[in-house]
Order: C-alpha cells, then sequence, then structure tokens
C-alpha cells in the first residue's frame, strides 16, 4: 500500500508518481481530498483532548478549593462528547482512505522508464545463441509426439486445462525438481506451503480487493486457490517483526497456480503459454531496504542463469511504466526464444516492490529500538510449463521427438 504519511506531506509528488502509473486525476483528488480532511480531523480531536485534560486538572483543583465545579463539568462534558464525534469521524474517513489506497498502485522507481504498454518495454540485454534448425521448427502444440493433451485438459476441466503424458510429465517433474535444486545452491530456502491462502493474505501482496475476479475463491470459506507462491512466501512473515540478523530471507518454493486470466480473453487461447492451472517455482525475499537492489540483482541473474544452464537464449527487458504490475516498483522480465513463434515471449518476472507490501502485510524488522518496513521481492524461476514448451521448440527434432537438455537427464531417469 502506499505511504499515507507520505501521501499528505508530499502529495505533488506522490501524486506524480502515480500518474506515470496510470492512476486516474480523479482518484487522486479524492485520495487529497480525504487524506486532509482526515488529517484536519485528527488535529482538531487532539486539541479537544488536550484542553479536555487541562480542564480534567483544573477538576481537581476547584474541588479542593470548594469553587463551583458545575460550568467546569459541563465543559468538560461538551469536551467528551466532541472528541466522541471526532473520534467517529476521523474512523470513517481513514477507513474510507485506506479502502481507496488498498486500490492504488505502487509508485515506479524513477529509473523506471515511462511507457504506455509492452511495446515501450526496454531490452537490457540478449544472452544465448538461437538454435539453427534444418527444417521449419513447430510451435510445441503441433509437435507429434503425445507429451500434451489439450483435449484431455477440457474433458476433465475446461479451456485452458491441459494433461501432460509419459516423457512430458517426466519432464515437468524434473523441471520442478532441477530448479529447486538450483535456487538452494543459490541460497534460496526451500519450503513447501499451502495451495490455498485467505484473504488477509491475498491483501497483503495486492491481489485483494483489486484483481478478486482473476482468482478461484472456494465456496463457503475465506480460501482462495493461490494465483503464485509469491503470496504464500511474503505472507511467511506476515504481521511480523524479524530480527535484523536473519535478514535478508530469501525463499523458494514450487506451487501450482490457479488464475482465472479474467482479463485475457482472446490472447494465446492455444498452447501451454496462458493457463488456468501451471507449475511454478518462486523466488522470495524479504530483505532491509539497503539490501534490496543488490537482491533484487542476484534474483534476476539467478533466473538468467537457470535458462543458460538449461540451453535457453533469452533477453532481459526492463518493463515501462504502462507495463508495471500492481505491486511492482521495478520489474525485469526475462523472456526465452520460442523458435516456433519466432519470438521472445516471458518466462519470468523479477519485482522489487520496496515497502508497499510490506506495508499492507505489516512485515517489519527490529533496527536497535526501532520497527522498520522491509522490502519484499518476488520472481519466478521458472514459470515450469513455458520452459516445458520453450525446451520442446528448441530442442525439437524435425520427427517431433524432443532432445532432452543435458542437465536434466540425471532427473530424467
Amino acid at each position: 500500500m502506499i505511504d499515507i504519511k507520505l501521501l499528505q506531506r508530499d502529495f505533488e509528488n506522490v501524486a506524480t508518481a502515480l500518474k506515470r502509473k496510470g492512476v486516474a486525476q480523479e482518484i487522486l483528488d479524492n485520495l487529497k481530498s480525504i487524506s486532509e480532511d482526515a488529517k484536519q480531523k485528527r488535529q482538531d480531536m487532539e486539541n479537544v483532548t488536550a484542553e479536555q485534560n487541562k480542564l480534567s486538572k483544573e477538576f481537581g483543583r476547584y474541588k479542593k478549593e470548594g469553587l463551583d465545579i458545575a460550568p467546569l463539568q459541563e465543559n468538560i462534558n461538551n469536551l467528551k462528547a466532541n472528541k466522541q464525534t471526532l473520534e467517529d469521524e476521523v474512523r470513517v474517513l481513514e477507513e474510507n482512505l485506506t479502502a481507496i489506497a488498498l486500490g492504488v498502485p505502487n509508485m515506479p522507481d524513477a529509473n523506471v522508464p515511462d511507457g504506455a504498454d509492452e511495446d515501450e518495454n526496454i531490452v537490457l540485454s540478449v544472452i544465448g545463441e538461437k538454435p539453427e534448425f534444418s527444417f521449419e521448427p513447430k510451435e510445441h502444440w503441433d509437435l507429434d509426439n503425445g507429451w500434451i493433451d489439450f483435449e484431455k485438459g477440457v474433458k476433465l476441466a475446461k479451456s485452458r486445462f491441459a494433461a501432460l503424458r509419459g516423457d512430458g510429465a517426466r519432464m515437468e517433474r524434473a523441471l520442478i525438481n532441477y530448479m529447486l535444486d538450483f535456487n538452494r545452491a543459490r541460497g534460496f530456502e526451500e519450503w513447501y506451503v499451502p495451495f490455498m491462502a485467505n484473504s488477509n493474505a491475498l491483501q497483503g501482496t495486492g491481489q485483494l480487493p483489486k484483481f478478486e475476479d482473476d482468482l478461484f475463491k472456494i465456496e463457503g470459506e475465506d480460501l482462495y486457490l493461490i494465483p503464485t507462491a509469491e503470496v504464500s512466501l511474503t505472507n511467511l512473515v506476515n504481521d511480523e517483526i524479524i530480527p535484523s540478523e536473519e535478514l535478508p530471507m530469501l525463499l523458494t518454493s514450487y506451487t501450482p497456480c490457479f488464475r482465472k486470466e479474467a482479463g485475457s480473453a482472446g490472447r494465446d487461447t492455444r498452447g501451454l503459454i496462458r493457463q488456468h492451472q501451471f507449475d511454478k517455482v518462486e523466488m522470495v525475499a524479504i530483505t532491509q531496504p539497503s539490501q534490496s537492489d543488490e537482491i533484487f540483482e542476484k534474483m534476476v541473474n539467478c533466473a538468467s542463469d537457470l535458462l543458460t544452464s538449461l540451453g535457453l537464449p533469452h533477453q532481459k527487458v526492463q518493463l515501462c511504466t504502462g507495463d508495471l504490475g500492481f505491486s511492482a516498483a521495478t520489474t525485469i522480465d526475462l523472456e526465452v526464444w520460442l523458435p516456433g513463434q519466432n519470438k521472445y515471449r516471458e518466462i519470468s518476472s523479477i519485482s522489487n516492490t520496496r515497502e508497499f507490501q510490506s506495508r499492507r502485510a505489516k512485515i517489519r524488522y527490529k533496527d536497535g529500538k526501532k520497527n522498520i518496513l522491509t522490502h519484499t521481492l518476488n520472481g519466478s524461476s521458472l514459470a515450469v510449463g513455458r520452459t516445458l514448451l520453450a525446451i520442446m521448440e528448441n530442442y525439437q527434432n524435425e520427427d517431433g521427438s524432443v532432445r532432452i537438455p543435458d542437465v536434466l537427464k540425471k532427473y530424467m531417469q
């Protein structure tokens, strides 16, 4: 959540930053009006409290000196009633302010490039050589090897579900184990977490309330199927104060992810690119502010090196403001080369949310006598289904068979 105190103290700069993220002027004006009203009402309440305390001290003196206390008592009672009215007004204003703020995205870092959409993202570097083929490479859904059965996925669930069989299923499992081992070797502690989360956890990482339409809700329960392990891993320390010596916390986990893809009608309807259920190995970091830029680079390099180890050419892309996610202050995407599509496609997204999620989830660390908000970071390492299809396309043979990357061979035994 954005910093309400900063909003009240430096509204113009906050508004300028939020406009870069596409926040409408009407919302900004509403935020400003309510925050100013809340600030003034709170000051009025504090003034009344100070006056009430002053008269209460006088009350004892009046009684001791035998003075008429009736007028003083009346003033104290009036102040008490006025204070209660102001407290109620402040509570309502601050609740309204919080409700609006929960739907406002994070401010982008100053060095994030301005842009309207993904077409204005900036390629930072290209890693690896694209494979050459003596034949026309196919897209993964056209490879005749029986790895993916889309019809069975529809039969069991509905469209945008798929079933894997044989070597396809084995490679999915091999990739999960390989990714977890790779991340553990880079210092990330492995966790196994629930595949459901409550509304408090989802609010903490920013999926609720704004993106509820994209979540699968469990009927009759305060539970949702998780859209990413970022939710579970980040909220392991929800409403906690972490000893500073325990930071940074580097975490990794495999989970299936569930998304309605409510805003993607008509996009990537074929293949494994955009499914309602997919596997992912996630990285999350909880850090002190001074550590977060270094950890961000570590996470980007971890995911990039993982792709390199699999022999998959890819590029690092800095997202512009128009393509930046709701909670992110800065994001670097990794896009893997898909020869069948003859283009790069996103396979990992690494984001630094700064204090945004920690403020929502109340994640703090102890620095001397002070409790300070942590920074939180998250990133895919990697989306397993997209890695599977990238291997299928980059390692395909003319007859539809697929070679196994060397690092995966022992995981496929």
